[in-house]
């Protein structure tokens, strides 16, 4: 089970014109938004990558903008110390583990267990998924905020990932398991991105 204070979100390269490429480009865009205001409401850290930004174009406008927002009012006023002003994390590499600038900030989140979403579910996230497993944390892939261009790509990343034992989770299945409470104060804000 995911555990909120043990949690981060990691959103790899949902950028430029390849993000309306990829299968059910607008389905994918909108659940990765629920998924970082979900994030963002309960507090988790989020590391935010884009490949190659000069050639591929920025993060898309919709998650840009909320991610260099920051955190939701609800999480600011229960902690004081997460960041205000987020920039994503330029990387060159298909696997973001071989990035120093992205290692450095995995290692300074105290968490074990790293949520992925993003694009291209085959390469970027196949790899950087595959790396983060490798070097023993867990991670759960959340299948319905990840995509490539063809389904078949993105249906292959996923079977060689459950293959190395990776966890599969969905946007609704992971939020909730990390609220996990009704009561909890961060419930009703997640509970309208999902309705």
């Amino acid at each position: 089970m995911l555990k909120k204070e043990k949690t981060g979100l990691i959103v790899v390269d949902i950028q430029g014109q390849l993000a309306s490429l990829v299968h059910d480009s607008a389905i994918l865009i909108s659940n990765c938004e629920k998924l970082i205001k979900g994030a963002q409401a309960l507090s988790l850290p989020i590391l935010w990558l884009e490949q190659n930004p000069d050639r591929l174009g920025s993060t898309v406008d919709e998650l840009s903008l909320l991610l260099s927002a920051g955190p939701s009012s609800l999480a600011m006023s229960e902690s004081n110390s997460l960041p205000s002003n987020q920039k994503p994390i330029d990387k060159f590499t298909f696997d973001a583990c071989e990035d120093a600038q992205f290692m450095k900030n995995v290692k300074a989140e105290n968490v074990d267990t790293w949520i992925i979403c993003g694009i291209e579910a085959h390469i970027c996230v196949y790899q950087t998924t595959l790396s983060l497993k490798r070097m023993g944390f867990k991670v759960e892939l959340v299948t319905d905020c990840v995509s490539s261009r063809t389904l078949a790509n993105k249906n292959l990343a996923i079977q060689k990932l459950v293959n190395n034992g990776v966890e599969l989770t969905g946007l609704e299945m992971c939020l909730f398991e990390l609220v996990k409470d009704c009561r909890a104060p961060e419930f009703k804000e997640i509970l309208g991105l999902i309705k």
